[in-house]
C-alpha cells in the first residue's frame, strides 16, 4: 500500500518563512497579494521567499496564489449559487471576465459551463 503524503502546502506551512505567507493566502485570498507584501507578512526579503516558496511548494509564490483562487472558484461554483461576477470578487479577481479569462487558461472551460458540467455530474 503506498504511503499517503500531505499536500506540499501543508508541509510547507511549518516553515516560519513559507508558513506565514500561506497563511496569509489561505485567510484573504481576496487580498491584492504581491511578492513584497507577502514578502512583508514573512518578515523577509522578496528574493528570500521567493527562492523558499519555490523551494519547498516547487512554483513561486505568485503562481501558487493564483491556483489557490481558481480552486475556491471551483468550489464556489459547484457549491453555491453566486454569480461568476461575485465569485471573482470574493477570490480576489476584480471582474467576472478576468476570473473567467484565468478559468479558461487553467481548466480549459468557462465557469459558467463548469457549473453546469458540476451540477449534470
Amino acid at each position: 500500500m503506498p504511503e499517503v503524503q500531505a499536500p506540499g502546502w501543508y508541509r510547507a506551512s511549518s516553515d516560519p518563512t513559507v508558513g506565514a505567507a500561506l497563511s496569509a493566502i489561505h485567510d484573504s485570498p481576496q487580498h491584492p497579494w504581491t511578492i513584497a507584501t507577502l514578502a512583508e507578512q514573512s518578515n523577509v526579503s522578496r528574493a528570500t521567499l521567493a527562492r523558499r516558496f519555490t523551494g519547498l511548494l516547487g512554483e513561486p509564490p505568485l503562481t501558487y496564489l493564483t491556483s489557490w483562487r481558481l480552486c475556491l472558484a471551483a468550489d464556489l461554483l459547484e457549491q453555491s449559487d453566486s454569480t461568476v461576477e461575485s465569485v471573482a470578487l470574493e477570490v480576489g479577481y476584480s471582474s467576472g471576465y478576468s476570473l473567467s479569462t484565468a478559468f479558461y487558461r487553467e481548466y480549459g472551460i468557462r465557469p459558467s459551463r463548469y457549473r453546469r458540467a458540476s451540477a449534470d455530474a
